[in-house]
C-alpha cells in the first residue's frame, strides 16, 4: 500500500486542535456554526489517524520485542503473533484513512430525484420500469428514506412510461448515484404464448436534491403555465386548473406536475425537479469527464446502451461496468440485495480515486 501523506495528516490534526480551541472560546453564533461543521467533518478522520498512529507505534514495539527475544522462543513467538495482528490492523486503518482523505462530492449526503422511464420494448419496457421503481422504493425503505412520487405516467398494460420521485434521506445520493443508466431486462412476457424471451430496456436518472441556495434561477427566465390535470379525479379534474408546467427558457428545460390538487404544491414540486435538472446540467458542463460518463450511462433507452442486465431465465443480474454477476435476481429486484451491487460499484469508484490520488501525490482533502 502506498505510504500516506504524513505532512497532510499533521496539518489536519493541527487544524482539528485549532478548531477545538476556537470553539472553547465561545465565538459568535455564525462563526460557531461554521467551525462546528468543520470540526464534525474532521473528527472521524482525526480519530482514524490517531488510531492508525497508535497501532503503528504498537507494531514497532512488537517487532522490537520479537527481535530482542530471539533467545526466548516462546516470547519471540508471542511477540511475532502480536506483530502480525497489528500489521493487519495498520493495513485496515491505513485504508480507512486513505478513503477519508478522498475528495467528497458535496451532494453525497443529499436525497435524490429519481427518474425511471420506459425505453425500448413497448408495454414490457413499461412493466420493467415499474419493477425498477419498486426495487428502489423497497431499497429506500430498507435505508429509512421516505419516497414521494412527484409525477408519473402509467403504461397501458401496467408499470410506468415515466415516473419521477423524491427519495428523501441522508446519503441517498451517495448510494444511488451509480444507478443512472440504461437497465436491460431479458424475460418471457406474460403475453408471449410461444415462450420466446424478449429484451426490453428502461432508463434511470439519479439527480441530487438541490436547494435554492445551491443554484440561482431568475424568475424572469421562467414560463409558468397552469392547466387542468388529466386522468382520474372526477370533478377535480374537470373544474380545477391545478397542474403546473414550468419552462426554463434559457435551457429549454420543462417539468410538469399534476399529482396534487393544490396548484401551490404542484408548483413547489416542479421547482424542485427543475432545480435538480438545471444543477446537474451545469455540473456536467463544469466536469467534462462526468458529462462523458453520463452519456454512456443514461443514453437514449436503446438496448445496445446498457449498464446492467436482468436475466430472468438464468436468475442473474450483471453490471457491465465492473463485470459483476450476481445470481440473486429476485433478491435484487426486491431491494434486499441491491446493496451488494451498490457497495461493489462504490468500492470500484473509490479504488479509481485512490489510484488517482496516489499518482497525484494526494494533495488537498
Amino acid at each position: 500500500m502506498t505510504a500516506l501523506p504524513d505532512a497532510r495528516l499533521d496539518q489536519l490534526l493541527a487544524r482539528h486542535a485549532e478548531i477545538e480551541h476556537a470553539l472553547s472560546a465561545s465565538p459568535e453564533a455564525e462563526t460557531y456554526v461554521r467551525l462546528s461543521r468543520e470540526f464534525a467533518d474532521l473528527s472521524p478522520l482525526v480519530e482514524s489517524v490517531k488510531a492508525l498512529r497508535r497501532a503503528q507505534r504498537q507494531l514497532t514495539e512488537a517487532r522490537g520485542l520479537a527481535a530482542d527475544a530471539a533467545g526466548d522462543r516462546e516470547m519471540a513467538a508471542m511477540a511475532q503473533e502480536e506483530a502480525e495482528a497489528l500489521e493487519e490492523e495498520v493495513e485496515s486503518l491505513s485504508h480507512a484513512v486513505q478513503l477519508a482523505l478522498l475528495p467528497k462530492d458535496a451532494m453525497d449526503e443529499r436525497g435524490v430525484i429519481l427518474e425511471v422511464r420506459a425505453g425500448t420494448g413497448g408495454d414490457e419496457a413499461a412493466l420493467f420500469a415499474g419493477d425498477l421503481f419498486r426495487m428502489y422504493e423497497r431499497f429506500a425503505a430498507l435505508n429509512g428514506w421516505s419516497v414521494e412520487v412527484l409525477s408519473m405516467t402509467e403504461g397501458a398494460a401496467g408499470g410506468f412510461k415515466e415516473i419521477v420521485a423524491g427519495l428523501h434521506g441522508s446519503g441517498a445520493y451517495a448510494k444511488l448515484k451509480f444507478e443512472s443508466g440504461v437497465h436491460r431486462v431479458q424475460r418471457v412476457p406474460d403475453t408471449e404464448a410461444s415462450g420466446r424471451i424478449h429484451t426490453s430496456a428502461a432508463t434511470v436518472a439519479v439527480l441530487p436534491e438541490v436547494e435554492e441556495v445551491d443554484i440561482e434561477i431568475n424568475e424572469a427566465d421562467l414560463r409558468i403555465d397552469v392547466f387542468r390535470a388529466s386522468g382520474a379525479g372526477g370533478q377535480h379534474v374537470n373544474k380545477t386548473e391545478s397542474a403546473v408546467r414550468i419552462t426554463h427558457i434559457p435551457t429549454g428545460t420543462v417539468v410538469a406536475v399534476q399529482d396534487e390538487r393544490s396548484q401551490h404544491k404542484n408548483k413547489a414540486r416542479a421547482m424542485g425537479m427543475l432545480r435538480a435538472r438545471i444543477y446537474e446540467a451545469e455540473r456536467e458542463k463544469r466536469d467534462s469527464a462526468r458529462a462523458s460518463e453520463r452519456k454512456v450511462q443514461v443514453g437514449s433507452g436503446d438496448r445496445s446502451e446498457r449498464i446492467r442486465t436482468y436475466n430472468f431465465p438464468q436468475g442473474r443480474v450483471t453490471d457491465h461496468r465492473i463485470g459483476l454477476t450476481l445470481h440473486k435476481l429476485p433478491e435484487i429486484l426486491a431491494g434486499d440485495a441491491l446493496g451488494e451491487l451498490v457497495s461493489a460499484l462504490t468500492t470500484e469508484y473509490q479504488a479509481a480515486l485512490l489510484a488517482e490520488a496516489e499518482s497525484a501525490g494526494w494533495g488537498e482533502r
